[in-house]
């Protein structure tokens, strides 16, 4: 067990230039590790109203108070500039979001927190190839954590990362308590998953399972975001920091998070971490064509104008659920719509709303998500449905 995880630390610590990683079994389960670690309970963190919903029940579960920031309506991306003297003072950290794998401006934040003296965590849950100020996304802030079930389609798995490598016992001795033991099921589960999905596939199948799925109950959203169930979630909220009261909530999508991994979900695991970089190239090639189309936005954060493998590119189109409906007839599923923005969806009972909150409702509202290995088809099928781009007309807080 120690072997295989030293293997997937070690093809990680190269990615970030020797940066401390430690193997995990989700995203979400590392950033609660990194925000346990560095945030005292009660404090309030800076993040992105367009992101998971999981991701902002893990911040509440770690006994943090999200405070939404505003974006930039192009990308997604947390606009410093628009952000007010009086959200900045008291913070307790900044999250990014990396939103599809565009690069939040981590160098200016970076550059902030250290004025403040608040840690900088990276969420690059969707951007391990990323890059920004010349930088992978990840190597900015006091802890950074990735995804391998996005871009590897491991379904599975992922690494905290930091900079200062004496905290590895630490919290590696974290993870290791909050670990659930292996289930031989759940490992049956997870490799005989991609053969079953395979096979529906093959068979047109996929919308009738997702139907019986629905008549059994087993789906957790029904529509892009999952329930509040606010009186449920008021409840929970004395209990934290724990992961326990959360469950149902941080859970949701991915019912394995703190499970403790098998041999075979490893090995598997670490054969497509080792095909990373060819998957990579043909993320960065579709994301080019996408970027250069009419539906595209200029530039995508990458110095000199080099494109970012994003792991999905967030078009901007008027009618977005027309446009999501017409990929659906041509089984092109569109997934990743945060909408709308969890200052919306949440309420000012569990966050601090936005002092700026339209720019992050109208991406929300025209971003269509779709992954670029698929270009070709994606802009065949909107420029046949006469879909049309969308340009936003607010102005960001500051130019970058």
């Amino acid at each position: 067990m120690v072997s295989a995880y030293a293997e997937l630390e070690e093809r990680m610590r190269d990615r970030l230039g020797g940066r401390e990683c430690l193997y995990v079994p989700s995203c979400r389960f590392g950033l609660y590790l990194a925000l346990r670690h560095w945030c005292a309970p009660g404090g309030r963190v800076l993040m992105s109203p367009v992101n998971d919903d999981v991701i902002f029940f893990v911040v509440l579960a770690a006994g943090l108070r999200p405070v939404q920031a505003p974006l930039d309506p192009r990308d997604g991306s947390i606009d410093t500039a628009a952000v007010p003297e009086s959200v900045w003072s008291g913070l307790s950290a900044v999250l990014t979001t990396n939103l599809y794998g565009n690069p939040d401006p981590a160098p200016e934040l970076r550059e902030r927190c250290d004025r403040l003296g608040i840690p900088l965590i990276e969420d690059a849950a969707h951007a391990i190839g990323s890059t920004v100020g010349g930088r992978p996304v990840g190597t900015y802030g006091e802890a950074s954590v990735f995804s391998l079930s996005k871009h590897t389609a491991a379904k599975t798995g992922g690494f905290l990362a930091v900079a200062d490598p004496a905290l590895r016992p630490e919290l590696a001795a974290a993870r290791d308590a909050l670990l659930h033991p292996t289930r031989p099921g759940a490992e049956l589960a997870h490799l005989v998953r991609p053969y079953a999905e395979a096979a529906l596939r093959g068979l047109r199948l996929v919308g009738a399972a997702r139907a019986a799925v629905r008549r059994l109950g087993l789906e957790e959203r029904e529509e892009i975001r999952m329930p509040l169930r606010a009186d449920a979630l008021r409840e929970a909220l004395p209990a934290a920091p724990a992961l326990e009261p959360f469950h149902s909530w941080v859970r949701v999508d991915m019912h394995d998070y703190r499970l403790r991994p098998g041999s075979g979900r490893l090995r598997r695991t670490t054969r497509r971490f080792a095909r990373l970089d060819g998957v990579l190239e043909t993320h960065r090639a579709g994301t080019v064509r996408l970027r250069a189309s009419e539906y595209g936005t200029p530039g995508d954060g990458a110095p000199g104008g080099e494109a970012q493998p994003l792991y999905r590119v967030p078009l901007l189109v008027e009618e977005r659920d027309a446009a999501v409906a017409a990929l659906a007839r041509h089984r092109i599923t569109t997934g990743y719509l945060y909408d709308p923005p969890l200052d919306s969806y949440a309420g000012e009972a569990f966050t601090e709303l936005s002092p700026a909150p339209e720019p992050a409702a109208w991406f929300a509202r025209h971003a269509l998500p779709v992954d670029p290995r698929r270009a070709d088809e994606v802009l065949a099928v909107l420029r046949g449905a006469g879909v049309r781009p969308a340009r936003p007309s607010m102005v960001p807080g500051g130019a970058r």
